[in-house]
């Protein structure tokens, strides 16, 4: 079976349904992964109601309902056969209507994420080729590469004129003062949440020939690799002008800044202003790029103040478990490590884990999360340089113990 039977099954499962409870993750990809397909169920006249959740428990499947999971439910063993997984993680749910990249020798970390499975189900119910927009923040968001299937459903964009290549700046905000306040895709050291000094870089790089509004770029890059370079990689100051990309359809037109809102609305509990905007609504714009600037503020305070354990080499403790996804993607990303990072923040009598592997090393987080949080009576998963769990916060130091015996063998 090939991909895009897979996903002619699903589709055909979902056309059979009168009313179907959609579960996203409440990430990029996932959120962009369910707006997808609730536009093809909404034009095909399908009801649906889409709920955002950091993750889904089995007894939020109960009844005769039609589930189906968004980014979720692909590393559930137990999940009942009938509810229908597009997702792109490790797969252990061997479902009838499961459909994930993996299963056929596609690579779910680098060439095709949830919302560009989700595309490809979408166009099985119908004539979906307007939401191609819609799986660039799924691919920004994991921080895939455009290659695979990926690449495919990016020049069927353009050619379409739903995507617009440029270049310029990646980073995501209003104007430019905003921008560098809210860097941390890539996290930039003395620059990210420093306002002063952020005045103070764009002050010097204004150019009065431009008028009061004209900034040199040049310059501007030039002091910002020159105040961030001793510790941020290399890769990670690169990043900072590349590719952009222009979505004709969207209400946040540029690709790296809807990524952005919408992935810290749905991080921040505000999964349904996140969907809102990814189903073409502007009615809570300003609101949720209030949300997203708060969001990136409590990520860079997080990541200046992360504890480093004693003894655990790679190992940090954050305070707000919220943000443990988000502080392990920039110590791994941003911030020179030669060993995988694991974070983890104590909620209640849980707590998160978030573990990554920097660019240059390799290991199987999925399998290795998994097994170590059901060893602790908890329970984890997801990909092979991505990984979560959540276990009681007792066990904490035994998982800690067991996560440097792994990586460092």
């Amino acid at each position: 079976m090939s991909l895009e039977t897979a996903a002619g099954t699903v589709a055909d499962r979902i056309k059979r349904q009168e009313f179907i409870e959609v579960y996203a993750h409440h990430d990029a990809d996932g959120i962009a992964a369910a707006s997808i397909l609730c536009h093809a169920m909404l034009r095909a006249g399908i009801r649906f109601r889409l709920r955002v959740r950091q993750e889904i428990a089995l007894s939020d499947l109960g009844g005769d309902t039609a589930y189906l999971l968004c980014d979720l439910g692909a590393g559930t063993e137990d999940l009942p056969r009938d509810v229908i997984v597009v997702d792109h993680h490790l797969p252990l749910s061997e479902g009838e209507f499961h459909v994930n990249p993996r299963l056929y020798g596609i690579d779910g970390d680098r060439e095709l994420s949830s919302a560009g499975t989700a595309y490809y189900v979408a166009q099985k119910l119908g004539d979906n080729r307007d939401l191609a927009g819609l799986v660039i923040p799924g691919i920004i968001g994991d921080g895939q590469q455009m290659k695979g299937p990926n690449l495919e459903i990016f020049n069927e964009g353009i050619t379409n004129g739903i995507i617009v290549p440029d270049r310029g700046i990646t980073l995501p905000g209003r104007d430019m003062t905003e921008r560098w306040y809210m860097a941390t895709g890539p996290y930039l050291d003395g620059i990210s949440g420093a306002e002063e000094r952020i005045a103070d870089i764009i002050g010097q790089s204004r150019d009065p020939a431009q008028g009061s509004d004209g900034i040199k770029l040049d310059t501007l890059l030039s002091q910002v690799v020159l105040e961030a370079a001793p510790k941020t990689t290399a890769a990670s100051l690169l990043s900072v002008y590349g590719d952009t990309f222009h979505l004709q359809r969207e209400v946040i037109e540029d690709a790296h800044a809807l990524t952005a809102v919408i992935d810290a609305c749905g991080k921040a509990g505000f999964g349904d202003i996140a969907a809102t905007l990814c189903m073409r609504s502007s009615h809570n714009l300003d609101r949720a790029w209030e949300i997203a600037r708060q969001h990136h503020g409590r990520v860079i305070a997080a990541v200046r103040t992360a504890h480093p354990v004693e003894g655990h080499k790679g190992v940090y403790e954050i305070t707000n478990a919220t943000l443990a996804s988000d502080v392990s993607d920039i110590l791994a990303r941003d911030i020179p490590h030669a060993v995988p990072v694991l974070v983890y923040a104590r909620g209640g009598d849980l707590c998160r884990i978030s573990a990554r592997c920097p660019p240059g090393t390799t290991a199987d987080l999925g399998p290795l999360v998994r097994a170590l949080a059901g060893s602790c009576g908890g329970n984890g998963g997801g990909h092979l340089l991505r990984a979560g769990a959540t276990i009681p916060c007792d066990k904490v130091g035994m998982f800690a113990k067991g996560w440097q015996e792994a990586v460092a063998s």
